[in-house]
């Protein structure tokens, strides 16, 4: 019999129940134990959906974060949190997003004494994800000390519901890898420190009866030094003593190097990632121990498309002879990266909806491939006939191929993504038309996302709201950004992008090749969820996106009004993208489609265009021997994208929560006019790249940390801006926020802006 399993389920819920609750919370509106009880709820909810599997994770489940509810279990709590009393899910979220609930509505008892704001922990991006953890803060003196009840209270909740538990922890050495040392002490000095506390762990996971547990450790995917690989060797032969059998997840990537690694760590069982890594399994087959489990993450846990079930029958079934009741089945990696059930989409197109498959519909395939393991194909003879069927249907369809497209991408030459003038040219251009002070101030495009604006789109989506209405509608809240900047005194403009949804589905609603979902949710962090578009065939744009949008708000003002697009990269990276061709060739029909809509803006007299990329860096392979090759086709789909512009025409990009220090020479390659980067919550640590490299144009170092609700203050603006002024010319530095405002409240956004324009004015004078 093969054992099959999951690493993780979607903790928000089919309806964003977690989202609504947590806002709820934080607002003042419900109680705490409202909120944990919502928490209940899912966890039994999702232990059902997983019935028929046999194991299930207990501690997947996160209010915010699995990293930081590791960091809690492990007692790593940030020194400026550790005056706080009252309930430990307080001091959670002020780790996580700067502060609890509010003080209304009895939410945080202590709310006169902790009710403060404290600084929120630092935000990345969760390997090449679009999910963000928060990232442990380590020091020479940092010392762990266990915190199991969380993990505890819900295995008890499981083994009530009668379910078949394998808990699920993040492994120690991931844990300090992708953590942070806020000194200059070594976290592999900790891992002493830290292995026993997870001894602790394991040993009370036994004594309540547990007999698998899950231990993540994706940091086996990346290239690891000698130093990082003994720490495996070091923690896991400390660990080899526990009573309970250990699982070794890996995902996201091949093993590669790390094969006899991973192998040969005294560990019960190794999950390897067959999407990805499907290399590794002969190579594992015959050097792993045959008393070990080897788990095959056969079914993509990071896309939407079916699995070919025949196919993989076709390479498992040998691998059952061989490996009998030690083979173990599973999702590629945890379900939290798709969304939760396609039964809910009641208005995707029948032909598309028949290729897809969503958490549940995975977990229905991983018990197919069991089943026909189990008693043979025959036994599920018309499953496996109707998912060969759409398999078929989708390879062959003429609404994926676009002849056209592939023709225009066929043509492509390295003169479309040259500037007519270099930056030193085009920069005193760029000064004479634009006449901006020093330090010129702007916002990265977003505006808060009000109830109005919400209740106006859900109308017009449901027919009750026409087309006139709605645009009257997204007017005046276009007319309230502009008029609420130009009392704010910013110096460039944007329109709020009222009309739009997410960044991402914005535009994959109007290109065609591709299609959007209704509920198609998945968590990007905390509270916030996004649906990405779905790319099912080959892009193209059929009429232009923004530009009434922009037009309208550039005759509202006579300051410079920025154009906001999405770029290519992050379009690819933020969307379920296509299997059936390289990402390049996508990425190439998405800069083909987005130039059209530069060049558009351009002759509608919009001379600042805003093109981001929030995602480049995410998009970059596991390891670095593999980064060229995507950076290449990455940089030069952004170029194609910008670079038909005359040379007055000032092309800003903007990269959030992104370490690219090591990618700073790709960056400049970009050669966009002004890069907006993140930098509040690292306290412009990302700006020692610059130290080494002397970025060649204008750069806007965040200095509002847009995630939490905390309100900047004019000297700390003012102080982030002198540390940036040592590492970048202050005549080539903005004053900016670290991102969009869009989930902020306007009574938050109106404070901080208006500090951040006076930092600026306090700057110019001692310029």
């Amino acid at each position: 019999m093969t054992t099959t399993h999951n690493l993780g389920f979607p903790r928000i819920g089919a309806k964003r129940e977690l989202k609504f609750a947590l806002e709820s919370y934080w607002k003042g509106e419900s109680s705490r134990d409202e909120l944990k009880a919502l928490g209940a709820h899912l966890r039994q909810r999702h232990w059902i959906n997983q019935t028929g599997l046999d194991l299930v994770p207990v501690g997947d489940f996160a209010f915010y974060d699995q990293m930081l509810d590791m960091s809690f279990t492990l007692g790593n709590l940030p020194q400026r949190v550790q005056g706080f009393h009252g309930d430990v899910l307080d001091n959670y979220f002020r780790v996580a997003r700067g502060r609890s609930a509010q003080a209304t509505g009895g939410a945080e008892a202590h709310a006169g004494c902790c009710g403060g704001g404290v600084a929120a922990g630092e935000m990345t991006k969760w390997f090449d994800t679009n999910y963000h953890y928060i990232v442990p803060e380590f020091t020479a003196a940092t010392q762990f000390k266990l915190d199991a009840s969380r993990l505890l209270e819900q295995l008890e909740e499981a083994r009530q519901a009668g379910v078949k538990a394998k808990p699920v922890i993040v492994g120690p050495v991931t844990y300090l890898a992708l953590g942070k040392a806020k000194d200059d002490s070594s976290r592999l000095a900790l891992l002493e420190r830290l292995v026993p506390v997870y001894a602790e762990l394991l040993e009370k996971l036994a004594a309540a009866g547990v007999e698998w547990v899950q231990i993540d450790e994706p940091i086996l995917v990346t290239e690891l030094d000698a130093d990082w690989q003994h720490a495996f060797n070091t923690a896991y032969h400390d660990l080899k003593s526990s009573r309970v059998k250990l699982l070794l997840a890996t995902y996201f990537g091949p093993l590669e190097e790390n094969r006899h690694l991973a192998a040969n760590l005294p560990v019960a069982g190794l999950h390897i990632d067959a999407i990805n890594g499907r290399d590794d399994i002969q190579p594992l087959l015959n050097i792993l121990s045959p008393l070990k489990v080897l788990s095959l993450g056969v079914i993509n846990g990071r896309n939407i498309w079916k699995t070919d079930l025949n196919a993989v029958l076709d390479w498992i079934e040998p691998l059952k002879e061989r490996l009998g009741e030690r083979l173990w089945i599973a999702p590629s990696c945890s379900l939290l990266h798709v969304p939760v059930d396609l039964a809910s989409e009641q208005k995707l197109d029948a032909d598309l909806k028949s290729w897809l498959a969503y958490a549940l519909q995975k977990l229905d395939e991983l018990r197919l491939l069991a089943a026909a393991l189990k008693n043979g194909r025959d036994s599920v003879k018309a499953e496996l006939a109707a998912n060969q069927a759409a398999i078929e249907a989708r390879r062959s369809s003429p609404r994926v191929h676009n002849p056209a497209v592939k023709a225009a991408v066929a043509k492509l030459n390295a003169a479309l993504g040259e500037r007519k003038s270099a930056y030193a040219t085009r920069a005193p251009k760029q000064a004479a038309l634009l006449k901006l002070p020093p330090f010129p101030t702007t916002t990265i495009g977003s505006f808060p996302q009000t109830a109005d604006i919400r209740h106006a789109r859900s109308e017009f989506k449901a027919g009750r709201l026409d087309e006139a209405g709605y645009k009257a509608a997204m007017q005046a809240e276009i007319q309230r950004s502009v008029r609420e900047q130009e009392a704010l005194d910013l110096d460039v403009l944007v329109h709020g992008e009222a009309e739009r949804n997410d960044m991402v589905e914005y535009f994959g609603e109007q290109l065609d090749g591709y299609a959007f979902s209704q509920f198609g949710w998945v968590q990007s962090y905390g509270s916030r969820c996004v649906k990405p578009p779905i790319l099912f065939g080959d892009i193209s744009r059929p009429k232009a996106m923004t530009v009434e949008w922009i037009r309208y708000a550039q005759s509202l003002t006579k300051r410079p009004m920025k154009g906001m697009l999405t770029g290519p990269v992050t379009i690819l990276n933020w969307s379920f993208v296509r299997d059936d061709q390289p990402r390049s060739v996508s990425c190439h029909q998405l800069a083909l489609a987005i130039r059209q809509e530069v060049l558009d803006l351009e002759q509608a007299g919009v001379r600042v265009i805003q093109i981001d990329e929030a995602a480049l860096r995410e998009g970059l392979p596991l390891r670095k021997s593999q980064w060229k090759g995507y950076l290449d086709w990455a940089v030069e789909s952004f170029r194609i994208t910008a670079n038909g512009v005359e040379d007055e025409t000032q092309i800003h990009t903007h990269m959030c929560y992104s370490e690219f220090n090591d990618i700073i020479a790709s960056i400049a390659d970009m050669d966009a006019d002004v890069i907006t980067i993140e930098t509040s919550r690292s306290d412009m640590e990302l700006l020692d790249a610059f130290e080494n490299f002397k970025y060649p144009n204008e750069i806007g170092p965040g200095v509002y940390d847009i995630h939490s609700p905390n309100i900047p203050t004019q000297e700390h603006i003012v102080q982030l801006m002198k540390k940036a002024a040592e590492r970048v010319p202050a005549e080539r530095l903005w004053v900016n926020p670290d991102c969009g405002l869009k989930t902020r409240q306007w009574a938050e956004v109106i404070p901080a802006l208006t500090n951040m324009v006076s930092a600026a004015k306090a700057l110019r004078q001692t310029a």
